[in-house]
């Protein structure tokens, strides 16, 4: 099919006009709120204590509620948790990377003027996220590589857009929340509170966006997908939500926390019943949102 596919254009038109008054909004927010990340976090500390304070909230490490949590001492704990920090940020990074080349990709499409003002804010923000992110990363420790990857696929330009703006909801969705439980956490080293804290603002306005415009674009584009893209794009974003959740289970974090056998690990934490309630639980907003706007059938059962 091509890229001009039979989308209905006026029920797209009129979808993307009735954001104006949120995109309006919320650009008005983000130009309130406008920051310099170079200054506005301060002096990053000379060095971290890995092992003497917390960077994750360690009910949020992958490891807890599981036989092997219960084997390690706190100073292991605290390294665990340090590692899975970095982790957190990394996923961000690669998040963020590919979510700033699809918004520049997006920016001046005549059918997205209507929302080009806030994609611009969108833009601006992930990329100073990304900053912070790799700041704490490359200064004291590394970006861990991602394991997702995607291939290429002859689609329609509707089908595109909706899984890009869909997938950066779910995405984002499960990041909010780990940012405003340790945001909130008084254990957390200074500068982990911060870089959650500040994730945490921003993000909230990219989701309201977000659930708008996923909820526009389904309304606007499936009357004219048919049944059987309907199914296929159930599924994908099925499997996105396995795919988001696996990279939270990195075998190199638990080779860098000093854990044996990493692989087993990761499959171990995976399968964990604590575990699978962990994911249930911090994915239920997200779920409950796609489940109840009919962009999901049921419960991607397979994350959890």
């Amino acid at each position: 099919m091509s890229s001009t596919e039979n989308t209905p254009k006026p029920r797209l038109a009129e979808a993307i006009a009735s954001l104006g008054d949120t995109v309006n909004r919320l650009s008005h927010l983000s130009k309130r709120s406008y920051q310099n990340p170079y200054v506005t976090l301060g002096q990053w500390p000379a060095e971290v204590r890995p092992e003497e304070e917390w960077f994750s909230s360690p009910e949020y490490v992958s490891l807890y509620g599981t036989p092997l949590w219960e084997t390690l001492d706190e100073a292991a704990r605290r390294r665990l948790a340090f590692h899975e920090a970095v982790n957190f940020y990394s996923l961000n990074i690669h998040g963020e990377k590919g979510l700033m080349q699809g918004l520049a990709q997006r920016l001046y499409r005549k059918d997205l003027l209507g929302v080009s003002e806030y994609l611009h804010h969108f833009l601006d923000e992930e990329n100073k996220h990304s900053i912070y992110f790799g700041g704490f990363c490359t200064r004291y420790a590394k970006v861990y590589r991602t394991r997702q990857f995607a291939l290429p696929e002859a689609r329609s330009q509707s089908v595109e857009d909706f899984l890009f703006f869909a997938k950066t909801m779910i995405f984002e969705e499960i990041v909010d929340r780990y940012n405003w439980i340790q945001a909130r956490d008084a254990r957390l080293h200074p500068v982990a509170r911060f870089i959650n804290d500040n994730h945490h603002v921003e993000e909230s306005r990219h989701l309201v966006f977000g659930r708008q415009l996923v909820t526009a674009l389904w309304e606007a584009c499936v009357p004219s997908w048919g049944t059987d893209t309907v199914a296929d794009l159930h599924g994908e974003l099925e499997q996105f939500f396995v795919g988001s959740w696996r990279e939270y289970y990195n075998p190199d974090v638990y080779a860098d926390a000093g854990l044996d056998e990493p692989w087993e690990v990761a499959e171990q934490a995976w399968s964990a019943p604590a575990q699978r309630a962990h994911r249930r639980d911090v994915s239920t907003k997200v779920v409950t949102f796609l489940i109840a706007a009919g962009i999901l059938d049921k419960e991607p059962v397979d994350a959890f």
